[in-house]
């Protein structure tokens, strides 16, 4: 993994943090509409480090394979985001 390794970890930690409060929440039988406050929060955190990944990948593995001049390895990054991007929109 090319992104932040310390940015990434903190990010993925507080949403581990976030969710375990969720839990506690449900647990408890906190008002829906607060636990739903804090799933948002920890879903933009998660979208926060994926973004991260992402743009790290962008910058090292995709920019390498169009740098090494090979057909195949550029086609399969390529092939690689258009089904990320799938998955994304759904």
């Amino acid at each position: 993994m090319q992104a932040d390794y310390k940015r990434v970890t903190k990010l993925l930690k507080t949403a581990r943090g976030q969710l375990g409060g969720i839990l506690r929440m449900v647990e408890e039988d906190k008002y829906c509409v607060d636990i739903s406050h804090q799933i948002l929060a920890c879903d933009a955190v998660l979208r926060r480090a994926n973004r991260e990944i992402l743009q790290a990948h962008l910058e090292s593995c995709v920019q390498g394979a169009f740098h090494s001049g090979s057909k195949e390895e550029t086609d399969a990054k390529i092939q690689e985001l258009v089904e990320l991007i799938g998955k994304l929109s759904k």
